[in-house]
């Protein structure tokens, strides 16, 4: 399981309905958190997303008092929106064109994504913004710092 997590002072997902852009529909925002994209493979389990979501729910990226990176996004009861975001496991060693043999299929992908989801919602004490697995969005943000962390749980140590 892979993961982006920037720090945003704002960002929403916004879905598109149609070929128009007078057709997207905005799906969630939040305020001060984090945006997480997230990238599942077919080897990734729910130990993959528990390890992953206490990571993600106790790195200390948000200022303290003395403007030091100390709290974390429990500390500073921040929202976080989730979008899924197969591209991150894709292959460019072969010629310029990316293939995604690499992401998990939905079958595979959408119940852990799901979890992923609602495990967080039960750390934060508090709802989740998602997009929706598989459709075509529009993610607009205003990164923070710019913080950006990438993890993948093949690489825990």
């Amino acid at each position: 399981m892979r993961a982006v997590i920037q720090r945003v002072q704002h960002a929403g997902v916004r879905i598109v309905g149609c070929d128009t852009v007078a057709a997207y529909e905005t799906k969630r925002e939040i305020g001060q958190g984090f945006l997480i994209l997230l990238g599942v493979c077919n080897e990734d389990t729910m130990e993959d997303v528990e390890w992953l979501v206490k990571k993600i729910a106790n790195l200390r990226v948000f200022d303290d008092e003395n403007h030091v990176m100390n709290r974390s996004i429990i500390d500073i009861k921040g929202e976080v929106l989730v979008v899924s975001q197969f591209t991150l496991y894709a292959s460019y060693k072969k010629g310029n064109r990316p293939s995604w043999f690499k992401a998990g299929s939905h079958e595979h992908s959408i119940p852990l994504y799901e979890a992923f989801c609602k495990t967080m919602e039960e750390q934060l004490d508090k709802p989740v913004g998602t997009g929706e697995f598989g459709a075509d969005m529009k993610v607009e943000l205003v990164n923070d710092g710019p913080v950006t962390i990438c993890m993948d749980t093949k690489n825990k140590e």
